[in-house]
């Protein structure tokens, strides 16, 4: 008995250590597909070429962002809700949630 339960400890601690060093994906990237679709009025999805705004083709990539601050989760997030240079701002349009799926299909591109 008393090894299981060092064994159960083990397991235990294992996955919340492997919990904190890999936390898990936020948002989901087909969800996220579906919202950015009215963004590809000025983004093109699979493409860097620039249409009204910049491609967004291997976004997570690249070291800066269109506007030359680091392309970060935090940066993107922060794009998205203040917009700018001719993007509107969706951090009244897009809940947090849905903000975490369109970063989440970010990434896949």
């Amino acid at each position: 008995m008393d090894r299981f339960r060092s064994w159960a400890l083990c397991v235990t601690l294992a996955a919340g250590s492997a919990a904190a060093v890999w936390p898990a994906a936020k948002g989901d990237a087909e969800k996220g597909k579906e919202i950015f679709q009215p963004c590809g009025v000025c983004h093109l999805p699979d493409s860097e070429d620039k249409k009204m705004g910049p491609g967004l083709k291997g976004l997570f990539k690249r070291e800066k962002m269109a506007n030359g601050k680091k392309l970060t989760e935090s940066n993107v997030r922060t794009q998205i809700d203040d917009g700018g240079k001719g993007m509107p701002s969706y951090k009244d349009m897009l809940t947090d949630g849905e903000k975490d799926d369109l970063i989440a299909y970010l990434k896949t591109l």
